[in-house]
């Protein structure tokens, strides 16, 4: 390591270190892919497309990709003009201003990946396209890499379609949960929809430039495919824009990977593929067998007729999304609501409201205030928030919501409704960054919280160490910030006893 930093220096051996994945301080020829392909601009054909030779009976299918840039004014540091950070680092975000190839024709048979095992064929059953390989305790991947790795099996479609909006996707991304999730919408005889959804993020800078990491939310969407992936109906893959703010991002501004990271949210208004029609035939044959020109004695293409399909079991979108939310999410097994919509259910039920208040999204792959800030919603819901004992307490005595930051200002700030302004404002008051954990009663008074960094110090440390008698450690439970956010959970019922039962 030394002499790598004394030949190559550090902005050297940063780079070195990006491309050398395995840590031997030697570059195979597999390593030095991406940059040979940068200096001589040829590709050559990876594994997985050798195997897709066209299938002259096959179909295909026409994607269009639809883009329109991050809104730079919705990120953070807008508000200061970008103050104190240089152009160099958001040069690859500027610069990113349409989809990499706004049309791709693609094999349907490629599109085998989504269809389901021979075991999940109940409706609304998830089961894992590309599986999550990291956890709490495997921790997350490199922050230093430029160039995402070749990918394997399933990865290459999903890769391919990801590549239309941007050269360099991650398919497994450097936070858990990773992967891609699907499970069946609907079914009929020959038919399958599958709703979807893929955690994936793009490396937006190459070398000399430091790492930029943008990391949509989640990509969503559903793929009407025959059971045997021989013809594509319709197929969708889109970003949700329906809330204020959709994607974060992180960079490093030095040449290491404990270098300082700056991070940001923002908001992306569309980042999406649909089928520009059905998948059709490449080779066209007539009743006799022999081939036929694709176009009409006139010159215009031959239109095809498709049946209707007739489906014989379905379930609404909203439910199968929720599965996979589930599946990606084991703390949404209980329901987090809108914000207001929380407390006129809290008030119908004589319940608390168990509010998170965030920077960034609880249930998005969005960083929820970025990885290098601790305290982080990454954190809690892959932590306390999936507990059972948590889980069971939550569903019995509160309704449970979690909210940006952004959306209670401009909810407060709006006098439309003066109560919901009120609620806004009663929550914003003991907001501390990055994350808050209030209780409340259903008119929106405050009767306990906790920051979460100050939540993960205190679990962090021996229980004869924590002074304070807000929190005491309770030894049913081995793990400490389970019982730490019970014993919470359960003095703000006890503070709530005199109203609760007025």
């Amino acid at each position: 390591q030394e002499l790598a930093l004394k030949s190559l220096g550090n902005e050297g051996l940063f780079l070195f270190s990006s491309l050398d994945t395995n840590k031997d301080l030697y570059l195979s020829p597999e390593e030095f892919k991406p940059i040979a392909e940068k200096l001589t601009g040829v590709a050559p054909v990876s594994e997985s497309e050798e195997e897709e030779m066209p299938d002259p009976d096959g179909e295909t299918l026409s994607i269009v990709a639809k883009f329109q840039p991050l809104v730079m004014e919705t990120m953070t540091k807008s508000k200061d003009g970008f103050l104190g950070i240089s152009h160099v680092a958001l040069s690859g975000l500027r610069n990113w201003t349409a989809p990499a190839a706004p049309m791709s024709v693609l094999l349907a048979r490629q599109f085998k990946a989504f269809l389901p095992p021979k075991n999940k064929v109940d409706l609304g059953d998830p089961w894992w396209i590309i599986p999550s390989e990291l956890n709490i305790f495997t921790g997350y991947l490199s922050n230093n890499r430029f160039y995402p790795p070749p990918p394997k099996g399933k990865e290459v479609i999903i890769h391919k379609l990801l590549s239309m909006f941007h050269p360099r996707p991650f398919v497994k991304t450097r936070f858990a949960p990773q992967g891609a999730v699907a499970c069946i919408q609907a079914s009929s005889s020959f038919y399958y929809t599958i709703a979807f959804r893929i955690h994936a993020e793009f490396q937006l800078n190459e070398p000399p430039n430091f790492p930029f990491w943008f990391s949509p939310g989640q990509f969503t969407g559903y793929i009407v495919l025959s059971k045997d992936s021989s013809h594509i109906r319709d197929f969708r893959l889109f970003v949700p824009n329906n809330r204020s703010l959709n994607v974060d991002m992180e960079w490093l501004y030095g040449a290491s990977e404990s270098s300082n990271m700056e991070v940001d949210i923002g908001y992306l208004p569309q980042m999406e593929l649909e089928s520009a029609g059905p998948s059709i035939p490449t080779v066209i044959h007539d009743e006799n067998g022999n081939v036929i020109d694709s176009r009409d004695p006139s010159g215009e293409p031959i239109q095809f007729v498709f049946e209707e399909i007739t489906w014989q079991q379905e379930i609404p979108w909203e439910e199968a999304a929720r599965r996979l939310e589930v599946a990606m999410y084991p703390f949404k097994k209980i329901s987090y609501l809108p914000f207001t919509e929380a407390f006129e259910r809290a008030k119908a039920e004589k319940k608390l409201v168990h509010s998170i208040l965030l920077w960034g999204a609880l249930d998005d792959h969005q960083a929820s205030c970025a990885s290098s800030v601790p305290g982080s919603g990454r954190t809690l819901r892959e932590t306390v928030l999936e507990s059972s004992p948590i889980l069971a307490l939550l569903n019995e005595s509160f309704i449970s919501s979690w909210s940006l930051v952004k959306e209670l200002e401009e909810l407060q700030s709006n006098r439309e409704n003066e109560f919901y302004s009120k609620l806004a404002e009663l929550h914003l008051e003991k907001y501390n960054f990055p994350v808050e954990m209030i209780i409340c009663l259903p008119n929106g008074t405050v009767i306990h919280h906790i920051n979460a960094n100050y939540f993960l110090d205190i679990t962090s440390m021996k229980p004869e160490d924590v002074e304070s008698s807000i929190f005491s450690f309770s030894t049913n439970f081995e793990d400490p910030s389970t019982a730490t956010y019970l014993q919470f959970l359960k003095e703000g019922l006890q503070r709530a006893k005199p109203y609760l039962q007025s």
